[in-house]
């Protein structure tokens, strides 16, 4: 081993000729670290996507089931055991026109749950047309507070970039 400050042979801890340490010897290198392995964004995000598209179109499909048979039942005079001689309490006397409110309610709850359940599918399987049909819904859902909105702004920031579409695409089953 050579002293690193005069250049002299060193044959123990210290140099005999100016005293300086002596340099331990570097420590052996096994291998290099592996880089991570890149995961792209979309391929990252695009199951989580299809499950929580999945899961809000059984929330969309309950609720609007619910509300549904709540504005028939609204409909009906005696509604809550006839709380008021004349329907409803004093500032509904009839809600006839809520009966076939409930039937717009419930198609409309079936369309939109439809469309977050193909919504969900197409992601989940890879389908061309996943990516445009869960932008579209993922618009229509941000009205509907606050699992919606949540919803469609993940969708939005996951899906809707450029690179995005380029990454969905190279990754789509066009089986």
């Amino acid at each position: 081993m050579v002293c690193q400050a005069c250049g002299s042979p060193i044959a123990g801890a210290f140099c005999s000729r100016c005293g300086a340490p002596a340099a331990p010897p570097p420590a052996p290198i096994y291998g290099v670290p592996q880089p991570m392995m890149f995961v792209p964004r979309v391929q990252r995000h695009l199951q989580t996507l299809g499950i929580l598209w999945c899961v809000y179109g059984a929330y969309r499909a309950a609720a609007g089931i619910f509300a549904a048979l709540f504005l028939m039942g609204m409909s009906r005079p005696g509604f809550m055991g006839g709380w008021h001689s004349n329907g409803f309490g004093p500032f509904m006397p009839h809600a006839l026109w809520m009966g076939p409110l409930a039937g717009l309610v419930a198609v409309v709850t079936c369309i939109m749950a439809a469309l977050a359940f193909a919504t969900g599918f197409s992601l989940m399987t890879r389908k061309p047309w996943g990516r445009t049909l869960a932008i579209v819904v993922a618009i229509l859902a941000l009205i509907k507070i606050p699992f919606g909105t949540g919803l469609g702004i993940y969708t939005l920031w996951a899906l809707a970039p450029a690179a995005s579409g380029a990454e969905y695409d190279a990754i789509a089953d066009h089986s």
